[in-house]
Parts: structure tokens; sequence; C-alpha cells
């Protein structure tokens, strides 16, 4: 996928060395610690070395906390947890199983596809994620989908046979202290903000032309012909391995 978002988005941001610390040990035996603490020139040279005072001490460890805290409130829930939350593993490599039921979205097409952007009915649909990758399945209904709901190819392009999404140089940027109604409201957008482009190998996931079946779908209140979707022959129970 293309992201429909300022290039200058996936641009890194740029670090310059500010300080930098020295810890001295006497001996191998002594237990005693001496710090020193060096400011940074322009050219990122050490200046003005000093014992660590007590305030620099203390910023240091204010920092460390915080990023510290941060990584304990990824994936936690802002409030009471949203209903359409399925399945959360926490942690720093946390992932979020969810689902979503048909709506109508914003729709983008690369030209050569021939279908124009707009807003279309999706179908139900199954998100597995966590803070680098997606996979995503289509449903046959809006019920709350249990271990044993079958899921279907999800009718886009750019996803692979076993659900995995191609970002291609959408830029994903999950934050460490974001929590779970953040998580899934920013790997929406990433999904639905960018280009649909093309299908991966050979696989239709769809019964007939997916490229037909949007034409006919962009811009009109249509619901998406779940008579179309194609069965994986995978329940919700299988991605919970």
């Amino acid at each position: 996928m293309n992201s429909t978002g300022n290039i200058t988005e996936n641009f890194g941001t740029l670090y310059h060395p500010k300080s930098a610390l020295v810890f001295y040990e006497a001996n191998e035996t002594d237990t005693d610690i001496y710090v020193e603490h060096f400011d940074m020139d322009c050219e990122g040279n050490p200046i003005n070395a000093h014992p660590l005072t007590v305030k620099e001490a203390n910023v240091l460890a204010k920092a460390l906390l915080t990023e510290k805290e941060q990584h304990k409130a990824f994936l936690k829930p802002s409030g009471v947890l949203p209903t359409n939350i399925l399945h959360i593993s926490s942690g720093e490599k946390g992932t979020v199983l969810w689902y979503t039921k048909a709506r109508e979205r914003q729709l983008y097409f690369v030209n050569s596809l021939g279908i124009s952007n707009g807003v279309a009915q999706v179908p139900p649909m199954l998100w597995l994620a966590n803070k680098d990758s997606l996979s995503v399945f289509a449903l046959a209904t809006d019920r709350r989908p249990t271990e044993k709901t079958a899921l279907h190819y999800a009718p886009f392009f750019n996803i692979y046979e076993d659900g995995r999404v191609c970002m291609g140089t959408v830029n994903i940027d999950i934050k460490n202290s974001a929590s779970v109604e953040e998580f899934i409201q920013a790997w929406e957008s990433y999904f639905f903000h960018s280009y649909f482009s093309h299908l991966l190998g050979s696989h239709s996931p769809v019964k007939g032309n997916c490229v037909n079946v949007w034409k006919d779908l962009i811009g009109t209140a249509k619901p998406f012909p779940k008579d179309l979707l194609i069965k994986n022959n995978k329940t919700l129970k299988n991605l919970l391995r």
C-alpha cells in the first residue's frame, strides 16, 4: 500500500548528543563509584566535565521512569474495555484481536486499477495486530464472533492469502504509550487511508473480479455482497494459538 499522507512523515527524527556520563571505580574490590557528567558542544565533543549533581541525577531518573511507565501503559484501556475487543496480549510485544461491523468507509485506489476513490460499504471485519504488523479477515455477520466463527478472506487488495497486510511504504508509528483504543484506531486508519494497489500472487479474495466488485460499490449505499466472500478454512480460534 501507499500512504495518502505527506511523505515528510516518513523522515526519521534526527537526534543530537547533549550530554554524557562516565562512571569511575577505584578497583575491583571497592564498590564506591564516582560519576562525571559532560556537556556536548555543537560538534558532539565532551566539554565541561563535572561531578554529577543531585539535580542532574533526578532529571535522569525521571526520564528513565517515564520511559518505563510508557511501556507499562501500552495497550491499557483508557476506560471501560471496548466491546469490540476480543483478545489482548499485553506487554511490549502485545497483540490485539478485535472486530468491526459492516460500515461505510472512505477507500483509496491507485490510478492503474481504474477504480475511483470514494465511499463504499465494507463487510464486517476481524483485525489482528501488534506494533509492527496487521492481519485482516472478513466476517459473514455483524454478530460478535466466537472461537468457532468461520473466517473469510478480506475482499481487498494488498493482502496475502494468510491475511497479512502488505503496508508497502506506509510509515507505521505505534507509540509505546498507546492505549488499546489508540492502537486499534491507528491501525484502522493506516489500513483505510492507504492506497489499494494490487492483488498479491494468484489469490483472489472474492468470487469474481475484485476490481469490478469495488467499481460497483464505490459511491453507492449498497451493502457489500457477502455471497462474494470466500471462506479461508480458518476459525477465530486458529488466530489465538
